[in-house]
């Protein structure tokens, strides 16, 4: 599965005071603490891609604007020998996912500085840039032919409206209500996007040089994915099946011969396979995929066929990760593959014969709210030691722009983004730590942040905040929220239970159709070691967690009342509504429970909070986007009239204009930690004997 406050969306005034943890007002000098506004200051790096020739980067350089309230990217360059760097684009150059042309002479990259969006070059000899096409819909994964001549993208193409009536002409001037809207989608609406248009994403093929944009695949499929095998057939993955709403993984490679349109599929087994890469000669295509056995976690696998579909085989059998990115080496004899990796990002280089050595981990960074593991890379196409580009993460910054040799020598950060900011304030230091699981045993990954002015006396309180997913993972990499709330004096955990990505497939399907389950389990017993190490008041603890961690912060308050207060956020709270009205129901009836509502409700309301509500007794806040589509307002919704029904302590917050990733905004971010840390102090037992002292 795969914030926030009643505030207006810019000058956010939290609906609940802030107080330092320690229970009174923070005297601290806030010129030297993370205090809220400080969310605006943070600037991170994203999608480096380095030159055909490997001696210069590109990469897209993340800012927080104030005025707009938007994390906004521009594209800077760096010389890769000097470290020197400078913005590509002049003033109002606002862009992304940057392309270097095969022979390195053009960046392609994407734009809306004129309000629409745009495909544009920018030409490096001159430094000029050229709007090759301007779009109705933002165009995705702009991709350059071989030879440098056409550029692949795919975007939305709208569809016929169903209907069964036609409606009268209304006068002129006359104010008529809006016409009815005819659904007959499976999946008709999807977070962040609201209720869907007819239609279907499809690909399409500009000249480099401009022009109109030739639609090369049709249909009520979604079609994307797209690269090229030769200069004149491009790969495509989607479903053409005509039950392919059914199956909401499902999907196949497809050749598309430019000459005529024609499309053959290349795979054709039960399962996704996606992300097609052909080798530098054209003749032998890397993908991803695996074989549907319809559980709620499957792992992907690596595998190699011929350029016509052909000898499929799986490159690396047995191998615990699970591969994300992929890219050729330019010789075409070895892959790089980016994977989880316990917390954080490894990548690997492969050879055919599924040979491993490691080239560089510790990749992510780029997940600025909460410490999930992201990252990209990209590799030189020249030289057999080829440069590699890749973002650096780090415990006490976010993302930098770092390179390394293929071999894992010579590796240099060649950013410091935050350089005029986090080194003169006193931030959270970060300690990892594993504990044996009360249920089995099991070792669990954790880390904690402390308070600048930490000591391991007992006295501080403790925030438990759990990742979503739940098939994700959290890694030591800085994060806004996490050093907001050490920054307020809360010792902040943040943990990989079972069911987390990065530790192999067992691990992540020990919580299949067992969710939530014992990893209730494996995150007390990470309390229980804090508390045991005197990091933490047993009596001032606190929990709180979004999306997968949303349901398990109300599962935990079901099960305990150890936690002082607890801050639900944007949860499910009801597996049977989920499965009938959440964007991807399909997949949680299909994958997840594995059973009919209609017929089986008890496999749906045994792993529901809402079945259980009757057991909380701790103040617990719910949080939601009003336009959440992944865990529908109504899930919190649900869980708030509950225990307000059986006299519990709560709040319901509706996040206006928000989907399901409410840290999206600067200002949504703030609100979120800000008004979690104000329901906490309002109950925390501290703060009350220190009120009653004044008393």
């Amino acid at each position: 599965m795969k914030l926030h406050q009643f505030c207006a969306a810019a000058g956010l005034t939290a609906a609940l005071a802030v107080t330092s943890a320690l229970g009174q007002e923070d005297t601290a000098d806030d010129s030297k603490r993370f205090t809220a506004e400080r969310v605006f200051d943070i600037e991170y790096a994203t999608g480096p891609q380095i030159s055909p020739d490997g001696k210069a980067i590109i990469y897209v350089r993340h800012s927080m604007d104030r005025m707009t309230d938007r994390d906004t990217g521009h594209l800077w360059i760096i010389d890769v020998e000097s470290g020197a760097q400078r913005p590509l684009l002049g003033a109002g150059g606002s862009a992304g996912a940057p392309s270097w042309s095969p022979d390195g002479s053009r960046v392609l990259y994407t734009s809306t500085a004129n309000g629409k969006p745009e495909l544009k070059l920018v030409y490096m000899d001159t430094g000029l840039s050229y709007s090759i096409a301007q779009l109705e819909e933002s165009p995705t994964g702009a991709t350059w032919s071989p030879d440098g001549r056409n550029i692949a993208f795919s975007m939305f193409v709208p569809g016929d409206k169903p209907g069964f009536a036609t409606p009268p002409e209304q006068p002129e001037g006359a104010e008529w209500s809006e016409p009815v809207k005819v659904i007959d989608d499976l999946t008709f609406r999807f977070d962040g996007a609201g209720y869907l248009e007819d239609g279907a994403d499809q690909v399409f093929v500009l000249p480099a040089e401009g022009g109109t944009p030739r639609q090369v695949t049709k249909g009520e499929s979604e079609m994307g994915g797209q690269a090229w095998l030769d200069n004149d057939t491009l790969l495509v993955t989607g479903n053409l099946a005509d039950d392919r709403d059914m199956d909401p993984i499902e999907s196949e490679i497809y050749a598309v011969e430019l000459s005529d349109l024609s499309i053959s599929p290349l795979t054709s087994r039960n399962g996704p396979d996606y992300a097609p890469m052909p080798s530098p000669d054209g003749q032998s295509i890397a993908f991803r995929g695996y074989d549907d056995e319809e559980k709620s976690y499957q792992q992907d696998h690596l595998y190699l066929m011929s350029a016509d579909g052909s000898n499929v085989r799986e490159l690396v059998p047995g191998f615990a990760g699970s591969p994300a990115q992929i890219e050729w080496a330019p010789d075409g004899k070895s892959l790089f593959m980016l994977f989880e990796d316990h917390g954080v990002l490894t990548l690997n280089e492969v050879d055919l014969q599924g040979r491993m050595n490691e080239v560089v981990t510790g990749i992510g960074g780029t997940s600025i709210g909460r410490p999930y593991a992201g990252g990209s890379f990209s590799v030189a196409k020249s030289g057999r030691r080829e440069q590699v580009a890749y973002t650096a993460g780090f415990t006490d910054r976010p993302a930098e722009i770092a390179t390394i040799r293929s071999d894992g020598k010579n590796a240099r950060v060649l950013t410091d983004l935050n350089a005029d900011v986090l080194p003169y304030l006193d931030m959270a230091s970060i300690e990892e730590f594993k504990v044996a699981s009360s249920h089995d045993g099991l070792e669990i990954e954790a880390w904690v942040a402390l308070p600048h002015d930490f000591k391991a006396d007992g006295s501080f309180p403790l925030i438990l905040e759990i990742h979503g997913g739940p098939f994700s993972m959290y890694g030591p990499f800085f994060a806004s929220e996490i050093q907001r709330y050490a920054a307020e004096g809360y010792v902040t955990v943040y943990v990989n239970p079972r069911g987390s990505t990065g530790y192999g497939e067992e691990f992540a399907q020990e919580i299949d159709q067992a969710y939530p389950g014992y990893d209730y389990d494996d995150l007390m017993s990470v309390v229980d070691d804090l508390v045991a190490r005197n990091y933490a008041d047993p009596d001032r603890l606190f929990v709180t967690g979004g999306s997968g961690g949303g349901i398990l912060t109300a599962w935990i308050v079901t099960k305990t009342d150890r936690f002082a207060a607890a801050a639900s956020i944007k949860p499910v709270i009801n597996w049977m509504t989920m499965a009938l009205a959440g964007d991807i129901a399909q997949y949680v009836r299909r994958h997840w429970i594995r059973e009919d509502p209609w017929s089986n409700p008890e496999a749906f309301l045994k792993l529901s909070p809402i079945t259980y509500v009757d057991q909380v007794v701790t103040p617990t806040l719910v949080m939601v986007g009003e336009e959440d589509w992944r865990t529908p307002a109504w899930e919190a919704e649900q869980f708030y009239t509950a225990l307000k029904m059986n006299d519990v302590e709560t709040a319901l917050i509706r996040v206006p204009g928000s989907s399901h990733y409410i840290a999206s905004r600067p200002s949504r971010l703030i609100a979120k930690t800000d008004n979690i840390m104000g329901w906490f102090a309002k109950y925390d037992p501290a703060k009350k004997e220190d009120e009653a002292d004044e008393e």
